[in-house]
């Protein structure tokens, strides 16, 4: 199961999550709590290099800042709204991210891989299950939005997605990860994927 701990702003919180061993970390660029400066955030990521992948959030972005984001923070990914993606000039090389916000049954050839999210990203509110669900049998889907320890195994079961993404799910207030919580998030993810893989296995039998 493919994880993302999204918002890290603290030295703490990036080197928890790269021994947690996740997949992606997410870098804050957009108005939120955890939004970072573009040095701010090349520092923060440094440790990251070659360990996980560096994603640049965005959303709605003027392609100045875009520029400026892919030439001093050098990220991985490029997260933001489908929309955004489709207007911006980005080199052939960064791995595009497209946020999809609760339209689910109205892709009718979504993107080979979306991160689907609630109205408004990092606010702890659960995006739509049932439509993710039904995306997530068409595209690699990595389920964001009011994730937690408590219900992210629920959301496994239900919702069947390639990964998933947290942010506020794993702090201890706006913008302050908790390692403890990051660690049992991550665990939680990781038992639920071997329940779900179970289960298609007895399924297939």
């Amino acid at each position: 199961m493919w994880i993302k701990i999204c918002g890290l702003t603290s030295p703490d919180a990036v080197n928890a999550a790269l021994e947690l061993k996740v997949d992606a970390l997410g870098f804050v660029f957009a108005e939120s709590p955890r939004r970072l400066s573009v040095s701010q955030a090349a520092q923060l990521a440094q440790s990251a290099h070659g360990r996980a992948q560096r994603v640049a959030v965005t959303r709605h972005p003027t392609q100045a800042a875009v520029d400026e984001i892919v030439a001093l923070f050098k990220p991985d990914v490029l997260q933001s709204d489908a929309a955004d993606l489709e207007r911006l000039r980005l080199p052939a090389s960064l791995e595009r991210l497209a946020v999809v916000r609760d339209v689910a049954g109205e892709m009718l050839n979504p993107p080979a891989r979306i991160l689907f999210e609630g109205a408004l990203s990092g606010s702890g509110v659960a995006s739509d299950w049932q439509l993710a669900r039904e995306l997530a049998r068409r595209t690699q889907l990595i389920l964001a939005g009011g994730l937690d320890r408590d219900n992210v195994g629920a959301a496994i079961a239900r919702v069947r997605p390639f990964g998933v993404d947290v942010s506020s799910g794993v702090e201890e207030r706006p913008g302050l990860k908790s390692p403890a919580r990051m660690q049992q998030f991550v665990e939680a993810v990781r038992a639920a994927a071997r329940a779900a893989a179970q289960t298609g296995t007895e399924d297939s039998s």
